[in-house]
């Protein structure tokens, strides 16, 4: 056998990395052992995959090519890696060099894998990609549509490198943009550079970066730069992601702001509920330092950076800065009104940088290519790429990075791949549980996505979630639902937000339990106007987004609900039954194979009725019927 060389080496073979010009050294001596027509079997192993069975796809992987006879073959390297994107389609399997794109792979597909592509160069077409309403399979990863369509500059290392491994990541380039810094650059340069790129906080706020990296420099005292890696937001994992697939990004990106501010001291704020981030940052830091990256004396450099990891205990509230340090400092996670900025007195009533997990990995990029290429890609107001988590009722759901200023029909239908069952889309909200949402293409012209834009259509950015929604979303629960996430996640410090939020969680529950009465909706509109410019924190001013963005939008749902006691999408069960209709029935009886309760009866290609005592409106019926004669009445 002939051993695989496709790998940087688990190890460091340098006791430690001393000036910043030994980095590319390294870098190019790793590069010089990697052949790059050797095969390579690339599995995603992001948290979604490995709940879908992606470590026993890496075991059975390995446990079969350390039993094959390759005849004198190079054997191929199997290589676990952060979430590739795609997470509707996992497990991901990638063959290299073909750039061969297998989905949904099972420890009972490793075996042919196996046997057929690795051994016979075989495509197995049954794990192949295939649009939606397409017959024709794309087998190339590069070539499908969801990756095709997206830029990828944050993400652009996620799916290629182990995490676990600094020199699979040192070999594509990773700390290199640190010893750029600390050999050529002042401080001063570093904040300008970044200035110029016109970078703008990923966190939600979108505060341009340089401008607080330059209100934290000016302070006296110590320093201190905090990664904000507590993402609440219902349906978001953009930052978990990029923690798990590609540490040393994040890493390299504090690193920088920390030389560039005054500061030998960092923290990473992350979720307790994301424990393979937390496992991949623990094992990222320590080889760092172990090369000389991070801690003490970096690349021989005099430069100190510690980082220390400190697990938030879940709550939404803490997000939030000033909360956030609050937490760090072992007391309750509160805001604090912001007549002083955390730039001058934050963690520990010292001057503090926070950005969060997107913003400190575009840095490396920007410091390497400059700001000037940065801005080349978005607009003039929002410059770059956004990670979004592209959810709810779409085709190709997960993580997506595209440049500022697309639009947003091109995310849901060329990227996403359009709705699913035959559904006509109804909105998009944005921005997460504060976030509003926006009629495209019903009701106003499709939006380019912007910090401005989505601001003008009553949503925000937030921090990058978006969920798309099909004609049979009800607008009234949506907001009630995000209502409820919020009155449970807020800190209640402020009489706004605290009163506001269950005033209007109060109103949403009878109109959806059809106790709605007239006066509702302006009462909403009132209570949410005074609780979004009253409050203290950013939760609670833009806590009523939901609620707003779908009166204006869907008023005449509020109307339905109230005045006719009717929920036109069939989600509030209170206020809808279902019908069978009797001019399109085909009585295919699939309706009554499906009813849970055998509420549905009807005899072979007659029409069939159904038993309005009997039925739950689970929804199987309305689902399954292929000619839609299931009406919501």
């Amino acid at each position: 056998m002939i051993e695989a060389t496709q790998t940087a080496i688990s190890h460091p073979e340098v006791a430690k990395i001393t000036s910043p010009s030994g980095v590319e050294v390294f870098r190019k001596e790793l590069q010089s052992r990697l052949d790059p027509n050797a095969p390579l079997i690339i599995v995603c192993c992001g948290t979604g995959c490995q709940a879908a069975g992606s470590a026993e796809v890496v075991d059975k992987f390995k446990q079969m090519l350390s039993g094959t006879d390759w005849n004198g073959k190079v054997i191929p390297l199997v290589k676990p890696t952060g979430c590739h994107g795609f997470c509707s389609r996992g497990p991901l399997v990638i063959i290299e060099p073909q750039d061969l794109f297998y989905q949904q792979v099972t420890v009972d597909d490793v075996e042919e894998i196996v046997n057929k592509t690795i051994l016979n160069n075989e495509v197995i077409k049954k794990l192949q990609y295939k649009p939606a309403n397409s017959k024709e399979v794309i087998p190339k990863a590069s070539d499908i549509p969801y990756y095709a369509k997206q830029t990828r500059l944050v993400l652009k290392n996620i799916g290629k490198v182990d995490p676990t491994e600094i020199n699979d990541s040192i070999v594509r380039g990773s700390y290199s943009a640190l010893a750029s810094v600390l050999t050529r650059m002042s401080p001063q340069q570093v904040i300008d550079e970044v200035a110029n790129s016109k970078l703008r906080g990923r966190g939600g706020a979108g505060f341009p970066t340089g401008l607080k990296w330059e209100s934290c420099a000016r302070q006296e005292g110590t320093r201190y730069v905090i990664c904000n890696a507590d993402e609440g937001d219902p349906g978001a994992f953009m930052d978990r992601s990029l923690l798990e697939g590609d540490p040393h990004s994040v890493l390299e990106g504090m690193a920088i702001c920390a030389y560039a501010v005054g500061s030998n001291r960092g923290y990473m704020y992350v979720r307790a509920e994301y424990p393979l981030a937390v496992k991949t940052l623990n094992i990222a830091i320590h080889q760092a330092e172990a090369l000389g990256l991070l801690g003490e004396n970096i690349m021989g450099t005099g430069f100190d950076f510690k980082v220390t990891i400190s697990t938030g205990a879940g709550a939404f509230i803490c997000g939030e800065s000033s909360a956030l340090m609050a937490s760090l400092e072992g007391k309750v996670g509160r805001p604090r009104p912001k007549y002083i900025r955390s730039v001058e007195k934050g963690f520990r009533d010292s001057p503090s940088n926070l950005n969060n997990v997107e913003t400190y990995a575009n840095i490396p990029d920007i410091i390497t290519n400059g700001g000037e290429w940065y801005k080349s890609f978005g607009t003039e107001r929002s410059s770059g790429t956004k990670v979004f988590a592209l959810t709810g009722n779409v085709y190709n759901i997960g993580l997506v990075e595209v440049p500022m200023g697309i639009s947003l029909m091109e995310i849901v239908f060329g990227i996403g791949g359009g709705i699913p069952n035959k559904r006509a889309l109804k909105g998009v909200q944005t921005g997460g549980p504060s976030g509003g949402c926006i009629p495209i293409p019903h009701k106003i012209p499709d939006i380019n996505v912007g910090y401005g834009k989505l601001a003008e259509a009553g949503s925000i950015m937030g921090s990058g979630g978006m969920i798309v929604m099909d004609e049979d979303t009800c607008m009234i629960e949506v907001s009630r639902y995000f209502v409820n996430f919020l009155v449970e996640e807020s800190c209640g410090q402020c009489t706004p937000c605290r009163e506001g939020l269950i005033r209007m969680r109060e109103i949403l529950n009878r109109i959806t339990q059809g106790e709605g009465r007239e006066g509702d909706v302006e009462l909403l509109t009132e209570i949410g106007n005074f609780t979004n410019n009253f409050s203290l924190c950013g939760l609670g001013t833009s806590a009523a987004n939901p609620v707003l963005s779908t009166i204006r939008y869907f008023r005449e749902e509020y109307d339905a609900h109230i005045r006719d006691k009717k929920c036109p999408s069939g989600v509030c069960k209170p206020l809808f039954h279902y019908d069978i209709d009797a001019e399109t029935c085909t009585g295919c009886g699939l309706c009554k194979i499906k009813c849970p309760v055998k509420a549905i009866t009807g005899e072979k290609k007659k029409t069939h009725v159904i038993e309005q005592a009997l039925c739950i409106k689970c929804m199987e019926c309305y689902k399954n019927c292929k000619f839609r004669s299931v009406k919501i009445m």
